[in-house]
C-alpha cells in the first residue's frame, strides 16, 4: 500500500465538525470522513499532535502529508483539525503493516487566558508522538516551540511563563522523553540564499535541545518530500518510532502516549 496519502487509498466523501463546550470555552474538531473498506477500518492507529504558532503553515503541512496535494486555500484553523495518512511500518521488510497516522492540527493560539489553555488540554490526551513547526523566516515562532512542546508535555502547565533566552536549557529532560518529537520548519523557500546557511544554523539548535530530527521544506511544493528524499525518508523514520513506541514498547507505561508520563520542568530555556 502506497504512503503518499490518505487521498490515494480513500475516498473522502464529506468533512464533518464536531463542536463541544469544555472549561468554559468552545472547541471545535474537524474529521475528514472517509468511505473505507472493512480491512482498512480494522487498522491500528496512533495519535500525533502537529504544534505551533498560527501561520506557520501546519494545515499546509498536514494537506500535504495527508492528501499529497498543496492546500490552495489555508484558513486559520479553530480547535483542532483531525486529518488521517496511511503509514506503511517497516516497509520492504517481512515485519511490514499498515498504520493510520492521526495528524491533530491543533489550532496556534498561545494567549495565556486560562479557558485557551484548558481548551487545548483535551487535545493533548493518548498522544503517541508530536510535530513541532515553526516557520524558519520568523524566529519567534521558533522560540515558541519551547512553550509548545511544555504545554503539551505537561498539560496543566502555563506556555507563557517560559525564559526562552539569555539562560540554560537542560538536554537531558528531551533525551528522557518517551514521546517521539519531530521539528519541521516552514517557508524555506521564502529564506534568502545568503541568509540560508544562517538560518540553518541557529535552527540546528532546536533539533539539539528537543533531541529530535529536523525537516525543513516550502509546504507549496510536494518534491520536499518526495519518495527517496532526505525529508521523505526521516518523515516515515518519525512514523515507524511513532509506531514502535505505541504498539511494540516494552514500557507499558509508554504504550497509550502522554497521559501519566513524567513532569517536564524547564526552569530556564535559552535561543541563541
Amino acid at each position: 500500500m502506497s504512503t503518499n496519502g490518505f487521498a490515494s487509498s480513500l475516498s473522502l466523501c464529506n468533512q464533518s465538525a464536531s463542536t463541544n463546550r469544555y472549561a468554559g470555552g468552545v472547541f471545535t474538531i474537524f474529521f475528514r470522513v472517509a468511505a473505507v473498506t472493512k480491512k482498512m477500518a480494522s487498522l491500528d492507529r496512533v495519535k500525533v499532535l502537529v504544534l505551533g504558532d498560527s501561520g506557520v503553515g501546519k494545515s499546509s503541512l498536514v494537506h500535504l502529508l495527508c492528501q499529497n496535494q498543496v492546500l490552495g486555500n489555508p484558513s486559520w484553523t479553530v480547535g483542532c483539525s483531525v486529518d488521517v495518512r496511511v503509514q506503511d511500518y517497516k516497509e520492504g521488510t517481512p515485519d511490514e503493516k499498515t498504520y493510520y497516522i492521526e495528524l491533530w492540527d491543533v489550532g496556534g493560539s498561545i494567549g495565556s487566558a486560562s479557558s485557551v489553555k484548558s481548551t487545548r488540554a483535551v487535545f493533548y490526551n493518548s498522544v503517541n508522538g508530536i510535530m513541532l513547526v515553526h516557520d524558519l523566516t520568523n524566529k519567534k515562532s521558533s522560540q515558541n516551540l519551547y512553550r509548545w512542546s511544555l504545554e503539551a508535555l505537561n498539560k496543566d502547565s502555563s506556555p507563557t511563563g517560559v525564559i526562552v533566552s539569555n539562560g540554560d536549557y537542560d538536554r537531558e529532560q528531551f533525551a528522557e522523553n518517551p514521546v517521539p518529537l519531530l521539528l519541521i520548519g516552514t517557508k524555506f523557500d521564502q529564506i534568502p540564499e545568503n541568509k540560508r546557511s544562517e538560518v540553518l544554523t541557529r535552527t540546528a539548535f532546536l533539533s539539539e535541545d528537543f533531541n529530535a530530527e529536523e525537516i525543513n521544506l516550502d509546504c507549496t511544493n510536494p518534491r520536499y518530500l518526495a519518495a527517496g528524499t532526505s525529508n521523505a525518508v526521516k518523515l516515515s523514520r518519525f512514523f515507524d518510532k511513532v509506531i514502535e513506541k505505541r504498539y511494540f514498547t516494552r514500557d507499558p507505561s509508554q504504550m497509550t502516549g502522554f497521559t501519566d508520563r513524567k513532569r517536564f520542568n524547564f526552569k530556564s530555556l535559552h535561543y541563541d
